[in-house]
């Protein structure tokens, strides 16, 4: 008879149900496991030995053979060693195989028997879920992650003993295991500027880029800042995280479930409750931004989800690197290849970004010349081509400050706190307008649904021609501009796109 084991893996956040087969042969005693097993899953057979030893039952005096099907899916990780080990009790007459076959089994083994956390549990329980799937068993360290899916008993082990005394076939044996639970209330706490080390009330002068990037934080618009050094280009944006808006739940569940995968979750805090500010040095490799490498893994920019990747000095960044950005910004995804597999991790961030507009930082200056010559500058800015910088939706200047405002100790700016609350408001506006259609902000609209969303009066489409014929717009520039508006009547509690919020998303786009 072969014994039968469910547990789950997942490819990017991509849950795959797992069946583990253990057979019993009388051969000479040994483990050979098949299935494509890579070599954490091979050196299963060592730990998965030890800890049943070490749990204080016998091994069996025979030669086992696990199959994890479908044998054409390439099996990696260290979840298997749990279901292997029940697998092979059951076949050997010490677990219930009638208690086990509606329940899934997923975490790795020490050799003393000890259960230890894995990654990716959140993607791999909401799989098991949708598979059928009503029970879990999973390491004490991932229970609380694990909890966070609804409408599954999630039971938390801290050893393989514990687990067979569960699942004991002796009922005077049975020992139930803890059954976890949560309130993901508990940790979806509403983030508030007093969590962020920089404040907007604190940042001299700049009032048109403070504008914009309230304007990019409400609708999830790309930004580019370009400015002399110590202009504040860097500042304003590590601010730009205090404004961002909280996360709904649906956002949280999706960024956790990338994170989990990624193995940076905190055991006590399971649930990502905060927007990523993903900050990356331009030595960065494409893959290291983009995500891949042999096992597939999240990069930046999937890390960035529903937050922000900010490129400080953009054209510092080789091109190869700032080209394969392209893609995502225009899908909210990106699909890595491989020969015998594809897959796909969500990518939709904000872009915020910083650069001098010239080699020497002073071109357009009005303290320090610049010393650069007209082919140095081209060769500059050039290193940013004009593909990319049309997925950008607000290109503004940050001029040095003036004497005035650095000396002036009196001056009074709005606190993040008092931007948040209009962004908050725009976001939520948005959050009810867009209900049922898969979207979340402006900037994700789709071309159907900027017709639908996004009519223009006679005045904006004739402001809007002009500019078209003008300065030569994109199909996706002139999309962008839209977009951009629309995000502006929000913030200004307009119902209707009108020609001055058209003007003001013209005068966000750099027309150079």
């Amino acid at each position: 008879m072969v014994s039968h084991v469910i547990t789950a893996t997942v490819e990017g956040i991509d849950p795959y149900k797992i069946d583990v087969e253990v057979d019993l042969v009388l051969s000479i005693p040994g483990i050979t496991i098949v299935g494509l097993p890579d070599t954490a899953v091979s050196e299963a057979k060592e730990r998965v030995r030890s800890a049943i030893k070490n749990s204080g039952f016998l091994f069996p005096n025979k030669k086992v053979v696990i199959n994890l099907a479908p044998a054409d899916l390439k099996k990696e990780g260290t979840n298997y060693d749990l279901p292997m080990a029940i697998g092979i009790l059951a076949e050997d007459g010490i677990v219930s195989a009638e208690l086990i076959k509606d329940t899934a089994f997923i975490g790795e083994l020490s050799l003393d028997g000890s259960l230890r956390s894995v990654n990716g549990i959140l993607p791999i329980v909401a799989g098991l879920k949708d598979f059928g799937v009503k029970t879990v068993v999973v390491p004490e360290k991932n229970a609380k992650e694990a909890a966070l899916i609804p409408d599954i008993c999630v039971l938390s082990a801290k050893r393989l003993e514990d687990v067979v005394s569960h699942f004991s076939i002796d009922p005077e044996a049975q020992k139930p295991l803890e059954r976890c639970e949560v309130d993901v209330n508990d940790y979806l706490n509403e983030y508030t500027t007093t969590n962020y080390p920089y404040d907007f009330k604190d940042i001299k002068g700049q009032t048109k880029a403070k504008k914009a990037l309230e304007i990019a934080a409400a609708g999830g618009h790309n930004l580019l800042m370009t400015g002399p050094p110590g202009s504040g280009k860097t500042l304003l944006s590590k601010t730009f995280a205090s404004i961002l808006p909280p996360l709904e739940l649906e956002e949280a569940i999706e960024l956790t479930k990338i994170y989990s995968v990624s193995g940076m979750l905190e055991p006590e805090n399971p649930l990502v409750n905060k927007r990523p500010f993903r900050s990356v040095h331009h030595s960065a490799s494409a893959i290291g931004i983009i995500g891949g490498g042999s096992n597939p893994k999240p990069g930046e920019i999937t890390l960035a989800h529903r937050g922000v990747l900010f490129l400080d000095e953009i054209v510092e960044f080789p091109r190869n690197v700032l080209e394969v950005l392209r893609q995502p910004l225009e899908d909210g995804e990106v699909v890595i290849t491989r020969a015998q597999k594809r897959i796909k991790f969500p990518a939709d961030f904000i872009l915020l970004a910083a650069m001098n507009p010239c080699p020497c930082g002073y071109l357009g200056d009005s303290q320090k010349p610049c010393t650069c010559t007209e082919f140095q500058v081209q060769r500059y800015r050039s290193r940013l081509s004009g593909p990319m910088l049309d997925r950008i939706d607000l290109q503004i200047e940050v001029p040095r400050l003036t004497e005035a405002e650095l000396l002036n100790k009196d001056f009074k700016s709005e606190s993040s706190e008092t931007i948040r609350a209009r962004v908050v408001k725009a976001r939520k506006l948005q959050s009810a307008r867009y209900k049922g259609f898969g979207i979340f902000t402006n900037s994700e609209l789709t071309p159907d649904l900027i017709k639908k969303f996004c009519k223009l009066d006679e005045k904006s489409e004739t402001l809007l021609k002009t500019a078209i014929a003008r300065f030569n717009l994109s199909g996706r520039a002139y999309d962008r501009i839209v977009k951009l508006a629309r995000t502006i009547a929000d913030l200004d509690n307009s119902e209707n796109i009108e020609s001055s919020h058209i003007a003001q998303a013209l005068q966000y786009r750099s027309f150079i």
